[in-house]
């Protein structure tokens, strides 16, 4: 190995730390005091060098823009679960049998590579600094743009207080104050119950188990009248958590209840895009 190239791969290893192990670590440090991550210390990091987590190119934003137009292309999905299809407008057959109680569905990616690791390093890797970058790459997602700009109140998907002390933040959340800090209504909708991780059980038995897991302040429920209503997650996979959470949000009556997610599960077999 040349001198020039050792110098690159020292640098590129200073980099990643300085952007990702470094946040880590110091977020791990600081939430044993009982700190709290949000849009500030996401931010507090926004000056460090960066380079592209995904093509290693550097310098540059945390996911280059060559990458998320190779990677993130918009694609035709079903206006109701957001399932890829082959037409626009196209909705599932299972979504015109038996339509989800929300009014459609919004997301930015497939939930393959790359995203699969920037997202597992986002919730499980302590590093809430990634809720920028992702979020905007919500923001550009088609319709996202239209339904932040109607006045949506935006209610992030609730965590149990225990996955929140075991985690140190909602990753939802973060996304939610991203997209639109002044429309997110982060306290209206509870998560009552700890529920096994969803991810962990089979299909028939996610919706199951969260019977009874969400429930609506019963103070705010006047915030969410005759509202549009954008319920924002991370990654829907078979949507038993957004149905469960959107029929506790219907009950308040709002004028509809919207999904945007970041991620979206795709059918085995669907081309990846």
């Amino acid at each position: 190995m040349s001198k020039g190239e050792l110098l690159l791969k020292r640098s590129s290893q200073y980099i990643d730390f300085m952007r990702y192990g470094l946040s880590s670590w110091f977020s791990e440090a600081l939430k044993s005091t009982g700190w709290k991550p949000g849009l500030a210390a996401d931010r507090a990091w926004s000056w460090l060098p960066s380079q592209c987590a995904i093509c290693k190119v550097w310098p540059a934003r945390a996911v280059c823009d060559e990458c998320v137009a190779a990677f993130a292309q918009p694609v035709h999905r079903c206006p109701r679960c957001a399932l890829q299809r082959p037409s626009a407008s196209a909705h599932c057959p299972e979504c015109l049998t038996d339509p989800p109680p929300w009014h459609d569905a919004l997301t930015a990616v497939s939930y393959q590579w790359p995203w699969v690791d920037l997202i597992a390093q986002f919730k499980y890797q302590a590093q809430p600094g990634w809720s920028g970058t992702l979020a905007s790459l919500m923001h550009s997602a088609p319709g996202v743009e239209d339904a932040l700009a109607q006045g949506s109140l935006l209610v992030p998907m609730p965590m149990h207080k225990l996955r929140w002390a075991e985690r140190g933040f909602n990753p939802a959340l973060l996304l939610a104050q991203h997209l639109s800090p002044a429309t997110t209504c982060a306290d209206v909708l509870w998560r009552v119950r700890h529920t096994p991780a969803q991810r962990s059980l089979p299909r028939s038995e996610r919706l199951k188990n969260l019977e009874g897991a969400f429930q609506l302040d019963p103070l705010k429920t006047h915030l969410l009248r005759d509202r549009h209503v954008l319920l924002v997650d991370d990654v829907m996979t078979t949507g038993a958590s957004l149905r469960s959470a959107t029929k506790a949000l219907l009950a308040a009556g709002p004028a509809s209840v919207s999904i945007l997610v970041l991620a979206r599960t795709e059918r085995p077999g669907t081309a990846k895009n």
